[in-house]
């Protein structure tokens, strides 16, 4: 019961990594606040995380809108008291989430572009914005958010993603830990390579010959959030399986 009594606010967690970090971090004795855009995903998930634990709520949030950001926090707050972990994991590539299939940024609708850097980059740096402001009330807190590959390695068709996640990997999380740091806040980034949350995710490859569980990125979280690392902060690490070493990545 290591976050017994802290408060984990998690975006993108209806689904995916957000809900299995979700139901880890109840195991772990937290209080769980998933955050998404999708109310019907997001109530099913919540039914499935209160299984665990009745100390669980939901926040219909649009990310990209800031207001909506604050209400989310401040529901966080009013439920719990605290937020003592933010993980932002809500974001995706333009291409497969628009169903775009030209090769080149370029030959995509400038709506595109505009939706990825709101989705991937504007929402993560709203929420830190707002959670902060509690987290230096309560002179700590940690930030945990996901970086990827493609922000080592770019990518022609996906370039609003690979420009947010380079950013979220460098000055960001750098910039966190130095505006935190003061406070006791802490601020880490967790770049993975492929991960198996799909099966089209089995076709990369990786120095190691296979791609990562979501349980290995989510198991990086909860020692992230945890006391193991309180000297870790302004870094990111990569759980690429060696992707970004290969000589021959086609």
């Amino acid at each position: 019961m290591e976050f017994l009594n802290k408060t984990v606010l998690i975006t993108g967690g209806a689904s995916g990594m957000g809900l299995l970090a979700g139901k880890c971090f109840a195991r772990e004795g937290a209080n769980v606040v998933l955050a998404d855009i999708n109310e019907e995903d997001l109530h099913a998930a919540v039914a499935e995380v209160r299984a665990i634990t009745e100390r669980v709520i939901g926040c219909h949030t649009d990310a990209t809108k800031y207001e909506q950001v604050v209400s989310c926090r401040d529901a966080a707050v009013e439920a719990f008291g605290s937020i003592d972990i933010l993980i932002p994991c809500a974001g995706g590539a333009e291409r497969r989430i628009l169903g775009l299939k030209e090769r080149n940024f370029f030959e995509q609708p400038i709506a595109a572009i505009d939706f990825s850097l709101d989705m991937n980059l504007k929402a993560v740096i709203y929420f830190e914005h707002a959670v902060m402001q509690q987290m230096a009330k309560q002179q700590g807190g940690v930030i945990i958010h996901l970086g990827s590959i493609t922000g080592a390695e770019g990518s022609a068709g996906n370039i609003g993603y690979a420009t947010s996640k380079s950013a979220l990997m460098t000055g960001t999380v750098k910039s966190l830990a130095q505006a935190g740091a003061p406070y006791g806040i802490r601020a880490c980034c967790i770049a993975p390579g492929p991960v198996m949350t799909r099966p089209g995710m089995a076709g990369m490859k990786t120095l190691m010959g296979y791609p990562a569980e979501p349980q290995e990125i989510v198991d990086m979280m909860l020692y992230l959030a945890s006391d193991k690392a309180r000297s870790v902060t302004g870094t990111t690490i990569l759980m690429d399986g060696g992707r970004y070493v290969m000589e021959n990545k086609r």
